[in-house]
């Protein structure tokens, strides 16, 4: 893969010099200067429309266009009042579209600022944490395993660096790096040894660096800006645009139909226009991009309060669609608090030097701080040996361990190698025991015994570190090969307590319809015992062995049916995810380690916590406040409301309110009149799309949370060919008794039907907001006064003063009765076709 030098961008002014190694770094003043010269540190920043462009662009909509011109054309035909009730109309809907939108906008932009990522940076003499897109040229950082590289820099020191770059290079491997003491033969590529750039990751050691360069002006950033427009859809995204187009194509076909018809039968022409585009604004969800982004955005903030951070508001929909969740056991089953249970020495007898020198390796460690570290320095007594460090072997996946050689008092010609890790590992490359102070050789009899005695612990529920160590030559360095014929010196075991509501919290995510699935390192023996002990009854463990000489189809069948999953490497994880997606899963993936980025970007939502690796949370869709089972159970559940909300507006459009318009354009091929007018149209869809926008708030069905919900266009297509046509035979009812019955004119028609039409479309939503009876489905407090009040505004306009500038009369009393009886007969029908609906698509 061939990369792109990265651009270099302090200025000769303010150049490296201008904090070398050990100075104070820049001061606040000279970054905020610099921040504003160079902008912020985003390798694609988001094109955010100012308040008065978003404005524009609702105007730009052509529907509203043609209005805005109608509306002028018949001013200037001396038709004020139709044209000031348009434009007021238009100017109404704008409003509520936009205030709606940016307050829900901000609402999540202060909800993902929360979870932005920081840099640690030295400024004005002291190391600080700030927003990484503050960051500036010339700042001087500190980078440690587990952190994204926060901006491209050069080394000024480093200890045991290692970098994943796959991003950049394609390489699977990470890279070593390390400060360069000469500039000669210098790259500036992903290549060179002391560069390290954004969109990188510390996978070992630790380090400090200059920044060189920022943002847009990174090797990354080039990569983002060309990448930015092709980011892939979700599949809330796709099923809203496939939704859109549907009704593109209606409103088209609606529209040139409407116009046709006026020519055939001589209606004024500037009126058939009119008419013609405000059917096509009745029938346009012109409030969809709101509505959804209200009802997404409410549905974040609710998840919020439950200690759930969405960082991208479709990742909600995706949410309440995990049918299977993929976690590790620690901090998820258990606590995640470890505390040393007991030292031992490879014969299982009780002894301190496993724990002396393991004491040791996590003290000297550079790398990785894991919870088993700070279990080791809290139970060792202070260290009294002198061995200072000399090197360090980081840890990797592949190993599962980490040496380290250090020095000891009173010798000068010998080093000492000390490794811990994991014990399959450690042992394998064992080829003696130390007892009691004796070394003696490690034969067959002997290693068994001693595999026998950390099997016998991980039985037990307990996690177990072997300890080793083995002398070395005084040299300049070392490495892995250096980690052979070492001297098992014994076992560490932790105790890592098991939440005690856990049992609860599976059997309710079982209940809700999501399966968990164990993915741990641990070896199979500790995840049984853990898993059993929780009631999760796996009888059978699948290794990371048993993967291995599975193909994709044998590996979708097993990760299918099995749920615990040990001695799996981050690799194998991320195998296991997308043999389960491709198997039709939506899966969510719980992680919060280093390596964990590739199976959180693989799965269909990737889920971190709040003390996660910087990389982690950076490629995780959702963060959790606390690692518990049951704020996510909590999050998931908020997920299926937003969506329920959601659909229910789409299920309103593409019902009631397609009927009534159909009924309108049908109607105005036998009627000598409009069988409304234009304005009368867009004040009844502004009236029936203001009594919606409360929709978020709604409540949501119990059977409706029990099961994972996914973007279904089908419920939508039947909704709108099944209850639409009920809505229109109602519609041509009432023609036919405002003809037949009541004689009605063209004044007379048109209040009946304005009033018909606005009661039957914006109250049947009390019908369609539950899949179950609607007497037993209370709506939230919000929906119900908006609903009501709206259709009663809409149904007593013929009575007010505004009635003849809208183009109204009152209606007869007897006309009342019929509404009523008809209203009711219709709601009935609804309801038996929603039922039915249900029952054949298993809602």
């Amino acid at each position: 893969m061939q990369t792109q030098e990265p651009t270099v961008n302090i200025s000769p002014d303010h150049s490296d010099r201008d904090a070398p190694p050990g100075s104070s770094g820049l001061t606040n003043v000279e970054a905020t200067r610099r921040l504003a010269e160079y902008g912020p540190n985003e390798p694609a920043p988001t094109r955010r429309l100012s308040g008065v462009a978003e404005i524009a662009r609702l105007f730009a909509n052509p529907l509203v266009l043609i209005l805005l011109v109608a509306s002028a054309v018949s001013a200037w035909l001396g038709e004020n009042i139709d044209a000031s009730i348009i434009v007021t109309i238009i100017l109404l809907s704008v409003s509520v579209n936009f205030w709606q939108s940016y307050r829900s906008q901000r609402a999540a932009d202060r909800l993902r600022a929360s979870v932005a990522p920081t840099a640690t940076v030295l400024r004005d003499g002291s190391w600080q944490e700030i927003p990484l897109r503050q960051l500036v040229p010339g700042d001087v950082v500190r980078v440690s395993a587990g952190d994204l590289v926060p901006a491209d820099a050069r080394l000024l020191d480093s200890r045991d660096l290692s970098v994943q770059q796959s991003m950049l290079t394609g390489e699977s491997l990470p890279a070593d790096k390390s400060a360069s003491a000469s500039d000669a033969h210098r790259t500036t590529g992903p290549e060179a040894v002391d560069l390290i750039f954004l969109g990188t990751s510390v996978v070992s050691g630790t380090a400090t660096a200059i920044v060189t360069g920022t943002g847009p002006h990174t090797l990354f950033g080039d990569i983002a800006t060309r990448l930015r427009s092709r980011v892939p859809e979700t599949e809330f995204e796709r099923g809203m645009r496939h939704f859109s187009l549907l009704i593109l194509r209606t409103t088209t076909a609606l529209v040139l139909f409407i116009l046709l018809i006026g020519i055939v039968v001589k209606h004024d022409p500037l009126e058939s226009l009119l008419f013609a585009v405000a059917l096509g604004v009745g029938l346009t969800p012109e409030f969809l991009p709101m509505i959804a982004t209200v009802t997404l955005t409410q549905g974040a903030l609710r998840m919020a309060r439950e200690k759930v951070i969405v960082k991208h508001l479709p990742a909600i929909q995706n949410l309440g669609s995990i049918d299977v969740l993929c976690s590790d056991k620690t901090g998820t089953l258990t606590s995640g608090v470890m505390h040393v249970d007991r030292w031992l020495d490879p014969a299982g007898a009780i002894s301190q030097r496993p724990l002396a020198l393991a004491s040791i390796n996590s003290r000297c460690q550079s790398g990785i701080r894991s919870p088993l570290d700070a279990a080791i320095l809290e139970a060792a007594p202070p260290d009294a040996s002198g061995c200072v460090k000399v090197d360090e072997i980081p840890f990797d996946f592949e190993r599962r361990r980490l040496s380290v050689v250090v020095s000891t008092p009173g010798d000068a010609r010998t080093r000492l190698l000390i490794t811990k890790g994991a014990p399959e590992s450690v042992l394998a490359i064992c080829e003696a025991m130390e007892i009691d102070g004796q070394v003696k050789a490690l034969d067959p009899a002997a290693r068994a015994a001693a595999a026998e005695a950390y099997r016998q612990l991980s039985a037990d529920g307990l996690r177990v570190l072997a300890v080793a160590c083995r002398p070395l030559d005084v040299r300049d360095a070392y490495s892995r090969d250096d980690e052979a014929h070492l001297v098992l010196t014994g076992f560490i075991s932790f105790a890592d307590p098991i939440l005690s509501d856990v049992s609860e919290v599976l059997e309710e995510l079982r209940r809700d319809g999501v399966t968990v699935k164990i993915l741990t390192g641990d070896n199979p023996s500790l995840a049984q015992h853990v898993c059993r002990s929780i009631g999760l009854g796996e009888d059978r463990v699948v290794t990371g062995d048993d993967l291995e000489g599975l193909d994709d189809a044998a590996l979708g069948h097993v990760a299918e049916q099995g749920a615990l999953f040990a001695r799996v490497s981050p690799a194998q994880k991320n195998r296991i995810i997308l043999a389960l997606k491709h198997r039709g899963h939506v899966v969510g993936f719980l992680g919060d380690g280093i390596n964990d980025a590739p199976s959180l970007h693989a799965a269909d939502v990737g889920i971190s916590v709040m003390g996660a690796a910087d990389v982690a949370r950076e490629a995780a869709d959702v963060i959790l406040g606390e690692r518990s089972l049951r704020v996510l159970h909590r999050g998931i559940l908020a997920g299926r409301r937003a969506s329920a909300n959601m659909m229910k507006y789409l299920l309103m459009g593409t019902s009631s309110n397609f009927g009534n318009v159909f009924s309108m354009a049908a109607a105005s091929v036998f009627l000598p009149f409009l069988p409304m007018l234009p304005t009368q149209i867009l004040l009844n869809n502004f009236l029936y799309d203001l009594a919606q926008i409360t929709i978020p708030t709604d409540n949501v069905d119990e059977s409706y949370l029990r099961v994972p919900q996914r973007w279904n266009m089908r419920v939508i297509g039947d909704f709108m060919l099944f209850i639409g046509p009920i809505s229109s035979f109602f519609d041509f009812l009432t023609f036919y008794v405002l003809l037949r019955f009541f004689h009605a004119g063209a004044v007379m028609f048109h209040s009946g039907w304005f009033v018909e039409s606005l009661a039957t479309q914006t109250l049947v939503l009390f019908v369609i907001r539950t899949m179950g009876n609607p007497f037993r489905s209370r709506p939230s407090r919000a929906l119900t006064i908006t609903t009501l009040a709206i259709t009663g505004i809409g149904v007593s306009l013929p009575w007010t003063p505004l009635a003849g500038a809208l183009g109204f009369s009152p209606l007869p009393g007897a006309y009342g009765v019929f509404l009523l009886a008809a209203s009711s007969a219709y709601f009935i029908l609804v309801d038996v076709a929603k039922r039915r609906l249900v029952r054949r698509h298993g809602l």
